[in-house]
């Protein structure tokens, strides 16, 4: 399957907010529909802090990745972080989201990125096996660490 990126627009809103909410439900996160619409919406309107595609065809995506942007002095300039990845369950395993991975990096170094960074979980080999082939790697000695401002 070719995992057609497409980025998400004002018009994609439900398209998107639908997938979301499939992929915060199975993640066990309580997202209050409202807010989760709401922090869409500046993506979807072109906000210089991030981007949302759609995975798939646009009338009925198969997925979605979020990436949101910083500056680096380390990086050399724009990086973006990989906020999330999703690909609906009865696609999984056809190399769907190695796709996405293998494809956005070079769309985006293009637009002007020097690095994309995505986080994963310590003890999640499947999603690690699924970076690596995608070309991603720990950064030896380097842990993300996080305070929460709200």
């Amino acid at each position: 399957m070719t995992a057609a990126l497409h980025l998400a627009r004002p018009e994609d809103a439900d398209r998107l907010d639908a997938i979301v909410a499939a992929c915060h439900a199975e993640m066990g996160l309580a997202t209050d529909p409202e807010a989760r619409r709401a922090s869409l919406a500046p993506l979807l309107d072109g906000s210089p802090y991030g981007a949302a595609y759609l995975v798939g065809p646009t009338r009925a995506p198969v997925g979605f990745i979020i990436v949101t942007f910083s500056w680096s002095l380390a990086a050399g300039g724009l990086e973006g972080t990989v906020d999330q990845l999703y690909v609906r369950p009865p696609v999984r395993g056809r190399g769907i989201a190695t796709e996405v991975l293998l494809t956005l990096p070079p769309a985006l170094a293009e637009a002007g990125l020097c690095a994309l960074h995505l986080r994963i979980a310590p003890d999640d080999d499947r999603v690690r096996r699924l970076c690596a082939r995608s070309g991603f790697a720990g950064e030896d000695g380097y842990v993300t660490m996080t305070r929460r401002l709200s």
